[in-house]
């Protein structure tokens, strides 16, 4: 019996990127589906930051960039004029390396979201909106008592438990993470691991990660890139333990990298 294709979020069909002259992706042809992680995987400089990038158009806020082929969302191409790339970015949500809470309090960091874009309709509504990202985002529990003290005060892996309900307090459909946990300890990188594999229930995720052990940990799909260009993309289990590229094994194994 023939096992139907899943349903894909994002459909990328020969996309190459520039930095000027300088052209940092290649012909990426690649689906992410529902409900899954998917790891991007490879050497520093190989591409996978900006295919992230890429993905909620955060690179249009670099001078001198160039994007050519489609990268469709929900089969719409969100690239075409016309496109608020705002509104993109609200429906794409994004984690970066290092936390970057806001200089404002608990609240008023997961709060901010929902008032810019006018999400809720009230008082009542927007701490309902709060305590509810803060409770998805395994956070609500250890702060639910200091709200009004400032989010720069927490842990390491507090801050960053705060930045994804700051980004899933917008009701995004997807969750960006750029090594999510590097500067984190492996305590606060194991929460968020499992916070990751509780989030994928919701959305698609997308994360790069320069640990092999946390892709397979995390993810269902892995993707693995060299040289700006995607050299084979499957399920994790299958990339991890027979990959198709002897350039795939090499890296996974640390044969470089």
């Amino acid at each position: 019996m023939i096992t139907p294709p899943e349903p894909a979020v994002f459909e990328l069909a020969g996309l190459s990127f520039w930095y000027g002259h300088k052209r940092a992706l290649a012909d990426i042809s690649i689906d992410f589906p529902v409900n899954k992680v998917t790891a991007l995987i490879g050497p520093s400089g190989c591409g996978k930051t900006t295919l992230l990038r890429c993905l909620n158009r955060m690179n249009d806020l670099i001078p001198g960039v160039r994007v050519e082929g489609d990268v469709r969302y929900r089969g719409e191409e969100i690239y075409t004029p016309g496109i608020d790339p705002v509104e993109v970015r609200r429906r794409i949500g994004m984690v970066f390396q290092k936390p970057n809470p806001f200089p404002k309090t608990i609240f008023e960091n997961v709060a901010y979201g929902p008032r810019i874009h006018g999400t809720a309709s009230g008082k009542a509504e927007l701490e309902a909106i709060v305590e509810s990202s803060l409770k998805r985002a395994g956070l609500w529990a250890e702060v639910a008592d200091r709200l009004h003290q400032p989010g720069t005060g927490l842990s390491g892996g507090q801050q960053q438990r705060l930045v994804i309900a700051r980004a899933i307090a917008v009701s995004p459909e997807v969750i960006l993470m750029d090594e999510p946990c590097s500067a984190l300890d492996p305590i606060a990188t194991a929460r968020i691991e499992e916070l990751i594999d509780e989030l994928r229930n919701q959305y698609c995720i997308v994360i790069v990660t320069h640990s092999m052990a946390q892709a397979a940990r995390v993810s269902q799909k892995t993707a693995f890139f060299h040289l700006g260009k995607l050299v084979e993309a499957g399920p994790t289990g299958e990339i991890f333990t027979n990959p198709r590229d002897n350039r795939t094994q090499d890296y996974i194994t640390g044969r470089f990298g």
